[in-house]
Formats: structure tokens, C-alpha cells, sequence
């Protein structure tokens, strides 16, 4: 059977389970537990100093405002952090390299933020929609097309997060297929690259 490069970014299944759905639920097994006691173990206590240094990094651009994203930003961080280091494992499948996995991701968190936007900022969320300065006979051109950009926006960014997470992936791959090859050749520079 010959396999080639890209066929690691096909979505694998063992006896009928798509492995995507246990590479989903894997990483919540790395993440602490509440507890009511004082004093914790030092896998605890490391991961909850992490957390908390993350969220403090994440927090420090935003204003107080955006603080109370706080939560699910630096879940969806820690997440997406856990799941393309999974990818790095031997044997092993990455599932943010499938494009129904970021724009799963990518759309409702879009969607979320322009319904804020529109909610809480009506006049400067619609004046992102026309440039300062645009000639009159250009206005509902301009509208047009900036609404289809604003629409298109998360495929867009789906669709780049996934291409680089494969194109990575697969260079990584190359260079180790390359290696390997020149091992028995080109013993230093294979040990070299």
C-alpha cells in the first residue's frame, strides 16, 4: 500500500471511532480538578500557577471591559495549546489540522464577537463597514463589500490555520523522511538535520 505526505491529515478511525473524538477528549484529562483543600499536590499547584500566569499575560492588553472573557479565551488557549502538542506525539493525529475543527471554532466565536459589537457599539461596529473619506458614487459599493468580507472572514481564517498547521506538519515529515534517507549515505549530515 503506498501512502503519501498527506495522507496523516486524513481524519483516522479504529473499529468504527473516529479518533478525532478521543483526541478531543484527552487533553481535559490534563487539566486540574477543583478542590476544597489547601494544599494540593505539585502537578496541581504547577498547573493552577500556569493557568493563572496565562490568564494574567492574556488580560494585560485588554481593558477591565474585556476581562470577563477571560475565562473562555484562556480555556480556548489552554486547549488549542494541549491539542497541537498532542500532534507532536509519535503515532499520533493532530485535530486541528482538520478544517471542521477550526471553522467549528472559528465561526461561533465570529459570530459571537459581531453580535456584541452590534449590541453593545451599533455605530462603530457599522462604521467598520465605510472608510472615513470614501466619495459619495463609491458608498454602496464599499457597504457591499465590506459586509462580504466581514462574512467571509472566519472561512478565511480556518482556512489559513489549517493550511499552515499542514503545511508544518508536513515539512516536519519531510525533513524527518529526508533524514532517514540520507542516514545510510550521508551519516553527519543526516544526524545534522
Amino acid at each position: 500500500m503506498t501512502l503519501s505526505f498527506f495522507d496523516q491529515f486524513m481524519s483516522p478511525t479504529y473499529l468504527g471511532i473516529p479518533l478525532i473524538a478521543i483526541a478531543l477528549v484527552f487533553p481535559w484529562i490534563l487539566y486540574p480538578s477543583p478542590s476544597n483543600r489547601w494544599l494540593n499536590n505539585r502537578l496541581l499547584t504547577l498547573q493552577s500557577w500556569f493557568i493563572n500566569r496565562f490568564t494574567q499575560q492574556l488580560l494585560l492588553p485588554l481593558n477591565p471591559g474585556g476581562h470577563k472573557w477571560a475565562l473562555i479565551l484562556t480555556s480556548l488557549m489552554i486547549f488549542l495549546l494541549s491539542m497541537n502538542l498532542l500532534g507532536l506525539l509519535p503515532y499520533t493525529f493532530t485535530p486541528t489540522t482538520q478544517l471542521s475543527l477550526n471553522m467549528g471554532l472559528a465561526v461561533p466565536f465570529w459570530l459571537a464577537t459581531v453580535t456584541i459589537g452590534m449590541r453593545n457599539q451599533p455605530t462603530a461596529a457599522l462604521g467598520h463597514l465605510l472608510p472615513e473619506g470614501t466619495p459619495v458614487p463609491l458608498i454602496p459599493v464599499l457597504i457591499i463589500i465590506e459586509t462580504i468580507s466581514l462574512f467571509i472572514r472566519p472561512l478565511a481564517l480556518g482556512v489559513r490555520l489549517t493550511a499552515n498547521l499542514t503545511a508544518g506538519h508536513l515539512l516536519i515529515q519531510l525533513i524527518a523522511t529526508a533524514a532517514f534517507v540520507l542516514l545510510p549515505m550521508m551519516t553527519t549530515v543526516a544526524i545534522l538535520t
